[in-house]
């Protein structure tokens, strides 16, 4: 006779990213400083260019980063995603 399997226990489901209110956590400083350099470099080289990035991934360890005009990357482990409405406002 067999006996019973007991339930194999489920760890806790993982944190979200997001606040509550559903807003990205505020962001290191550096990064947003270095991720507005990435866009405004870009359009001081490239002042024709008519298409808007969606953000910025940029590595959290390098602070070298990338403009990402599709859709929602895909991130290495050190990197992290900056969109550009976080990145605009200083820039005014």
């Amino acid at each position: 006779m067999y006996g019973l399997q007991q339930p194999i226990p489920q760890s806790p489901a993982p944190a979200l990213l997001n606040e509550p209110n559903g807003l990205p956590p505020v962001l290191d400083p550096t990064l947003l400083k270095a991720a507005r350099q990435i866009y405004r470099t870009y359009y001081e080289v490239h002042p024709e260019e008519m298409q808007r990035p969606i953000g910025v991934a940029i590595s959290r360890k390098t602070h070298r980063g990338k403009l990402i005009f599709g859709g929602k990357p895909v991130l290495l482990p050190i990197e992290c995603f900056i969109p550009l409405n976080q990145i605009e406002p200083g820039l005014h």
